[in-house]
């Protein structure tokens, strides 16, 4: 275990279907530290969502755009970084030096449920299934690296998954009390 350290980051990556963002925010409130989601930086900065930047401007410039956030964001402390597993998988290293990488994941079936309570009548779409799915695939990609810590939130509520990962990252980090939480 590494020696205790209150300044890690949380890397917070993974698919769970719809309202992951709400989970991420509940854990920065549990853990008492500052959220910053990934994508929603990039994209407020390009004044454009990560879909039209590569549109207009091509993946390139994307990566670009990503790979200078990266080196900004490595240098937070005590910080949630939310971030999307294909994000994550190509800065891997730059970001999982900062703190402890935790993806969440959920059954197939679980997931496909959460799709479809948040869907409504667009879930019977087969399009919009396929999209959700590969969505699925590529933040699940992640899975693979080595030294990510996985859980499945599943059978969890909302309640139990914040609580899951803030004791993961309290672990993990090797932080017994942090910020009296």
């Amino acid at each position: 275990m590494p020696a205790p350290s209150i300044d890690q980051n949380l890397i917070l990556t993974g698919y769970l279907g719809p309202g992951q963002l709400a989970i991420a925010r509940r854990v920065a409130d549990r853990l008492r530290m500052p959220l910053v989601d990934f994508e929603s930086v990039l994209e407020e900065r390009a004044d454009l969502s990560g879909e039209e930047l590569r549109i207009r401007f091509g993946e390139a410039r994307l990566k670009t755009m990503e790979s200078e956030l990266v080196t900004e964001v490595a240098l937070y402390r005590a910080t949630v970084i939310h971030v999307s597993g294909k994000t994550l998988l190509a800065n891997y290293a730059r970001l999982s030096e900062t703190g402890p990488v935790i993806c969440v994941v959920a059954t197939l079936d679980t997931v496909l449920h959460r799709l479809h309570l948040a869907l409504g009548a667009r879930y019977h779409d087969p399009r919009e299934r396929e999209i959700a799915l590969g969505t699925l695939r590529r933040e699940w990609a992640i899975r693979k690296q080595a030294g990510v810590n996985e859980i499945d939130t599943s059978y969890l509520s909302e309640e139990q998954m914040v609580e899951a990962v803030a004791a993961c990252w309290r672990e993990k980090s090797g932080v017994i009390d942090w910020r009296g939480v």
